[in-house]
């Protein structure tokens, strides 16, 4: 850190000196104007982007030795997160047709990038998105209610043996993973531009707790498909009413904790959110019961009976460390 006297001038102005190296390195010239942004700890960003405009990053991925279509995904989703507004996929040679189909996959399973250009041993994809448009908590709102659905779905769909809508519920976890995948890219972009923080009314903390709540809505999503892919497991098979009535019993606490988990958050209720942390004994008490319960089963149901039971024990026990991240979070943030 260096530290700099502050002076004053003309009697009634305060001037620090800027360090040379820096204005240097951003080729800041005699009177050119700068922006200064008074951050919410007190601290004073100096910053050349006076324009409130995006970074505009570009990545460049070398295709030519890439033979697996897996990981060429996984750095398209990496580039994405990470914030990258272009997206240059090349190779020395003419690109496969794999790798066009990847490239594909990602702009749908990815909110904003598009192909915008394409030659043969050339792809390129540009974030047609502005961050600003999809609030943090409009996304948040939206996962919460796909994932809701799953979980009444799933119960529906348990109990009168639908595989179709067990498959249509798998289906809606890749919408879970783009929103995530969205959000996680949004907090990268704003814990590195200051300034679209202050524009979107969001401070570090409270990204970085939104990332958490997100990314566990995403495993309770997970285990609404781990859910569905056990009721394939069992669909016509014969389920002892009194298992389906404490499975039932169990995930409507495990969503009453996921809601409230939620609704604590919109609201800043830190004594609701402890309330809450505080019924997921009781969850686990149920779930215990579902398993004594499916020991009666045949084997193969009793497994999956066991699974079904593991998943909702998991998601209630998620549901509660949303609580606590908004314990963490309103502590900090409004006591």
């Amino acid at each position: 850190m260096e530290i700099r006297k502050v002076q004053i001038t003309g009697g009634s102005s305060y001037v620090v000196t800027l360090p040379k190296d820096w204005v240097e390195s951003h080729r800041i010239k005699k009177n050119e104007p700068l922006g200064m942004i008074v951050q919410g700890d007190g601290t004073l960003l100096v910053t050349k982007n006076i324009h409130e405009k995006p970074i505009q990053k570009t990545k460049r991925i070398d295709a030519t030795a890439i033979n697996d279509p897996t990981y060429l995904f996984r750095l398209l989703i990496g580039t994405y997160i990470t914030g990258f507004t272009t997206i240059e996929v090349f190779s020395k040679s003419r690109l496969p047709p794999s790798v066009g189909m990847i490239v594909r996959d990602f702009t749908q399973m990815t909110i904003g990038p598009e192909v915008v250009e394409e030659t043969d041993n050339l792809i390129v994809l540009k974030d047609l998105l502005n961050p600003m448009e999809m609030p943090f908590n409009n996304t948040i709102k939206r996962m919460y209610t796909i994932v809701r659905n799953m979980y009444l779905d799933v119960m529906n769909a348990t109990e009168s043996g639908n595989q179709k809508l067990a498959e249509e519920i798998i289906s809606r976890d890749s919408d879970v993973d783009r929103l995530h995948w969205l959000i996680s890219r949004q907090t990268n972009i704003v814990l590195k531009n200051p300034e679209m923080a202050r524009r979107m009314e969001v401070s570090p903390t409270m990204v970085m707790n939104l990332l958490i709540i997100s990314r566990i809505i995403e495993r309770i999503g997970d285990h609404a498909v781990r859910w569905a892919e056990n009721v394939r497991r069992i669909s016509g098979r014969d389920l002892d009413p009194s298992l389906l009535k404490q499975l039932k019993s169990a995930s409507t606490m495990a969503l009453s904790i996921f809601e409230k988990s939620i609704g604590s958050y919109f609201k800043s209720d830190i004594r609701e959110s402890h309330t809450n942390i505080e019924q997921i004994a009781k969850l686990e008490e149920l779930c215990e019961k579902m398993n004594a319960l499916a020991m009666g089963q045949e084997a193969e149901v009793a497994i999956a009976l066991r699974y079904i039971a593991e998943s909702v024990r998991r998601s209630g026990e998620y549901a509660g460390d949303i609580s606590e991240t908004v314990i963490n979070y309103l502590v900090e943030e409004k006591i």
